[in-house]
């Protein structure tokens, strides 16, 4: 039920520094500013020791859960799954963790994927299951990055093969319009399948310093902790704003997603209540 790693606790300023945003700001993405203000201010965190999982969670495991209890997830029950295709993300009849791309998308070597079109509450009974639990999101970043600063889990110089993501998969891209037409021509004329590589794909180079696999893209990650605002006073995208005290935290970004969104500090919310796609994930932890 998948590998551990025992994090050795200590303290560390979660977030990003100031500077961050500045880049990001002057950088070859699509969002303001404002859209990465909720990595803000710094906090400095203490934490215990515990064990968290060397990768995400696979469908190969996720299907031993599911034989042993007969779990049907959410995307399951309501019979469609959200799937990012040429024009969007768009409900596909049938889509679920089975059939990522719905009937008969299934990615080739596909048990050895992390497991997606789980909801938070399809994560937590796999969890509990598995007598684990989610991470928080400070265990998450800590365990991704380590008492020191970083961008990414391997250093602040970016590298298309270190990891998961858009920048892997094609070439360098100049705005997020280049991007989009990327996609459109990547779904044209094919299943729309989930661009997941299997865990541990880019080990060791792109691992974290205590040696936790894809924590920068393959699948975004739930994590235990509702969405909240490092500081109240903080100026941060309306959307943001709405998930606060609803949403939980998910980290790591995808292969859906440009090296910006992969970074260490790098905060997504998640509606807990049944929402599930073919890019997001989960990995477990454990106290100790």
């Amino acid at each position: 039920m998948g590998e551990m790693v025992r994090i050795p606790g200590g303290t560390f300023l979660q977030g990003s520094p100031e500077w961050v945003l500045d880049m990001l700001s002057k950088a070859d993405q699509p969002f303001p500013r404002e859209w990465f203000a909720d990595e803000t201010p710094l906090l400095r965190r203490t934490l215990r020791p515990y064990l968290i999982d060397r990768y995400p969670v696979t469908v190969g495991e996720f299907a031993e859960f599911v034989r042993d209890t007969g779990h049907r997830t959410e995307a399951e029950r309501r019979g469609v799954g959200l799937v990012y295709g040429p024009n969007g993300w768009t409900e596909v009849p049938g889509a679920c963790w089975r059939e990522p791309g719905g009937p008969g998308a299934v990615p080739d070597g596909y048990q050895d994927h992390p497991v997606v079109h789980v909801s938070y509450e399809d994560a937590t009974a796999y969890a509990r299951w598995a007598g684990k639990r989610l991470p928080t999101e400070a265990e998450w970043e800590f365990a991704a990055r380590g008492e020191e600063f970083r961008l990414w889990p391997w250093g602040d110089t970016w590298d298309p093969t270190n990891a998961n993501t858009t920048e892997y998969h094609a070439s360098f891209f100049s705005s997020y319009g280049e991007w989009q037409e990327w996609w459109r021509s990547v779904c044209t004329g094919e299943p729309v399948l989930p661009r997941s590589t299997p865990v541990g794909a880019f080990s060791p180079r792109g691992d974290s310093p205590f040696g936790c696999a894809d924590m920068a893209g393959n699948v975004y990650e739930w994590t235990a902790t509702l969405s909240h605002l490092y500081d109240e006073t903080v100026q941060c995208d309306q959307t943001v704003r709405m998930a606060v005290g609803r949403y939980r935290v998910m980290r790591g970004g995808s292969w859906l997603n440009l090296r910006y969104q992969v970074r260490c500090a790098d905060r997504m919310h998640g509606d807990p209540t049944g929402w599930s796609t073919f890019a997001h994930g989960f990995r477990c932890a454990k106290s100790l």
